[in-house]
């Protein structure tokens, strides 16, 4: 009795106007059954961290300097859970790099070419006239629809409350999960929607596209005319009109490619490859780039040669539109992959060259060691945090021509072979 008390009075802090100081006592010494959620609460408690309440109350405090009532937050906490699979998914994601073709074969496997088809179909008049709006594709919309969410399917179910909440708790990257949380219950306070229906995936992505709540504060439409951007329900509307928004907001010109498969030349310069080196069209044309079936490069702008695995995989031009994607996701495989899979829903094909298959990805403490390895060898990488950048590129790049090896910047263990 005397730790049911104590709890209580913990939560007393943390939602007064469930137990308010006038009333708390009445608590103990009546047989009236307690508030709802204030039994959730010590239900759920069995389950928590002692300091989850104690965070909570904490959290509280600055989520009131944010501008959030403490009506919105009583609603949004009623019934909150601390998530223990939340934080095993935080803790045990693959500590491996997957390999480019493994992602695209799941990305832009067959069946999500057909759904993905099958998607534009059925939406052909609501991506019509987003595609006006927001003059971005709707092939493209589509391709980042089915990537997020499978057109649709799989949203997550997961309240944000409690998983944001958990990840904040948590401490590992808490500063950016407590800003995102605040967001949700800005997202709440708003009306756009209710906190039990505000679901999504464990990292805290939401809806039909997967926005980060911050994103969704600042990028999200009410494209329906309803008054709420609702990006939850079975209605993509708003869902596929933000993402479209969110890409124009960064840039997408029209009418232009995100990029394309091409064909380079024997005794290619594999040192001019990368994101960050761009040329004219005229210019790579010169030195022998070709479209993957012969054809010239359309002129769409200053343009880059990208090689996800190296030089026995395949090659790409990228335009400024693969930048902007890159906007939603960084990950080139990402960007490659929303880019390829509209190019397959238009009716495209499938891409020419083939992957060298049998590398294998580099585990996490591996990738730190060939960053240290370089830099010791003088190849200076800027950290060594195990995240392959432009900086680490680069220097693999001069450590392969020192080696002779084609200097194509893919990272491979045969790299870390040599660095040994």
């Amino acid at each position: 009795m005397r730790a049911l008390i104590a709890l209580l009075a913990v939560l007393v802090q943390v939602f007064p106007i469930m137990a308010t100081p006038a009333n708390a006592g009445a608590v103990e010494a009546s047989h009236r059954p307690m508030p709802r959620a204030v039994k959730e609460m010590i239900v759920q408690t069995a389950t928590r961290p002692a300091g989850y309440i104690s965070w909570i109350r904490d959290f509280r405090g600055r989520a009131r300097a944010e501008g959030i009532s403490d009506r919105t937050f009583e609603a949004a906490f009623s019934g909150v859970s601390y998530r223990q699979d939340v934080i095993e998914k935080d803790r045990n994601q693959s500590e491996f790099t997957k390999q480019i073709w493994e992602y695209l074969d799941r990305a832009v496997s067959d069946k999500r070419v057909a759904n993905g088809r099958d998607a534009v179909r059925r939406q052909r008049n609501l991506l019509e006239a987003i595609e006006r709006t927001y003059r971005v594709e709707a092939e493209v919309v589509a391709a980042i629809w089915g990537l997020e969410s499978s057109y649709g399917d799989f949203r997550g179910d997961i309240p944000m409350v409690d998983a944001l909440s958990t990840l904040a708790y948590d401490g590992r990257r808490g500063r950016f999960f407590e800003q995102q949380l605040i967001a949700v219950l800005k997202i709440i306070q708003a009306g756009d929607v209710a906190p039990r229906q505000m679901t999504g995936s464990w990292a805290g992505a939401m809806g039909h596209t997967q926005f980060i709540p911050t994103s969704y504060l600042a990028y999200a439409v009410d494209f329906t005319g309803d008054g709420k951007r609702d990006i939850w329900s079975e209605n993509p509307a708003d869902a596929l009109a933000s993402t479209a928004a969110y890409l124009k907001r960064f840039g997408w010109t029209y009418g232009q490619p995100w990029g394309m498969e091409v064909a380079l030349p024997r005794g290619f310069d594999y040192s001019q490859t990368g994101s960050r080196n761009k040329k004219s069209v005229g210019e790579w044309s010169a030195m022998g780039v070709r479209q993957a079936d012969g054809s010239a490069i359309p002129d769409h702008g200053p343009a880059s040669i990208l090689l996800p695995a190296g030089a026995r995989g395949a090659a790409f031009v990228i335009f400024k539109n693969f930048h902007v994607i890159a906007r939603y996701n960084a990950a080139d495989a990402y960007v490659i992959g929303v880019g390829h899979l509209s190019d397959r829903i238009r009716g495209g094909g499938e891409l020419r060259a083939g992957w060298p298959r049998g590398d294998r990805g580099l585990l996490f403490a591996e990738r730190r060691e060939m960053q240290q390895r370089l830099t010791a060898m003088g190849y200076d990488t800027m950290g060594a945090d195990g995240i392959i950048g432009p900086n680490t590129l680069r220097a693999i790049k001069r450590f392969q021509a020192a080696q002779g090896m084609v200097p194509d910047g893919y990272v491979s263990y045969e790299i870390l072979r040599r660095l040994r």
